[in-house]
């Protein structure tokens, strides 16, 4: 191997004027090879301006500013030492944990075939179930209303209600039959439709509790299962309005979109709890007496 030649002002044969700051670069002749300026590790590019004793004892860039890189970077050696436990590895090859990282990692796709469980999705039958104790509570207490408003399905009608709540001992009955009726009509449609029902069950369950109370308080003992005054279907009528408080009327209603139609808490709960305390001081202002009386410890 032949070395190069490095003079500049040496010109290789058919390269007449190529150092040559006067004349321009020549074409190169037929069947010379192609030659680069890399072939030559001392030769640079643009090196007309630049004289011979400065191409090669000329600095290289060693500083941040010389180089143009950004002060605000953190160096590798700075990332490495703000790792736990890095610091301190012997290995060459230190990958950055998930504390560099902002955006956190895609939970894993499901199974194919599967999906997330969602409690809300397994009701089962429980809302079509709600349906049907709405209907049968409600458009009970729609019927009673009727017979008390209309007279209708052989009832008193208003002035025969007021009759027969004065004969029981009821006072102010021009206030208490048309609460009687409201509780009974109006709640019971709001039942059947779902509609507002933490309110409209505890209105059918503050009427029915003093239905009840009225019964019970006509005769000494309990009359749960007396022949002549029993109050079995107010006791059950009590308890169906008291779970639809509980449970909500379900999807199937117009509150469906709310949080009480399908996980009632705390405000079904205060709604069943203002539905007794509002039966109570009915009975004792539009009544008076005691409706427990001669039942064991009550008498």
């Amino acid at each position: 191997m032949t070395d190069k030649p490095n003079d500049p002002s040496t010109d290789a044969p058919g390269r007449a004027g190529v150092n040559s700051t006067t004349d321009p670069v020549s074409p190169r002749p037929v069947g010379e090879p192609v030659r680069s300026p890399f072939d030559s590790p001392t030769e640079q590019f643009n090196t007309a301006n630049v004289a011979p004793t400065e191409r090669l004892t000329k600095e290289l860039p060693r500083t941040d500013d010389e180089l143009g890189l950004d002060p605000e970077v953190p160096l590798y050696s700075e990332l490495k030492n703000s790792i736990p436990g890095a610091s301190n590895s012997t290995g060459s090859d230190i990958t950055p944990t998930y504390g560099f990282a902002s955006i956190p990692p895609a939970p894993a796709a499901p199974a194919e075939g599967t999906r997330p469980f969602r409690r809300d999705e397994r009701r089962g039958t429980l809302d079509l179930g709600l349906l049907l104790l709405r209907l049968v509570v409600g458009g009970t207490f729609i019927y009673h209303g009727l017979q008390k408003a209309t007279g209708w399905f052989n009832g008193p009608g208003l002035d025969g209600i007021k009759t027969a709540m004065e004969n029981g001992g009821w006072k102010h009955v021009d206030i208490a039959a048309p609460l009687l009726i409201a509780g009974e009509l109006g709640g019971g449609v709001l039942v059947v439709l779902g509609l507002a029902t933490p309110l409209a069950a505890g209105a059918v369950l503050a009427v029915i509790l003093d239905a009840w109370m009225w019964k019970q308080g006509m005769v000494e003992g309990f009359q749960y299962s007396a022949k002549a005054n029993s109050t079995e279907l107010e006791s059950v009528l009590a308890g169906a309005a008291t779970v639809l408080i509980l449970t909500g009327p379900g999807r199937l209603s117009f509150d469906r979109s709310r949080g009480w139609a399908t996980r009632p808490f705390l405000g079904s709960l205060a709604a069943l709890v203002a539905a007794v305390a509002a039966a109570i001081l009915t009975y004792i202002y539009l009544h008076g007496g005691n409706p427990l009386s001669g039942i064991g410890p009550f008498d």
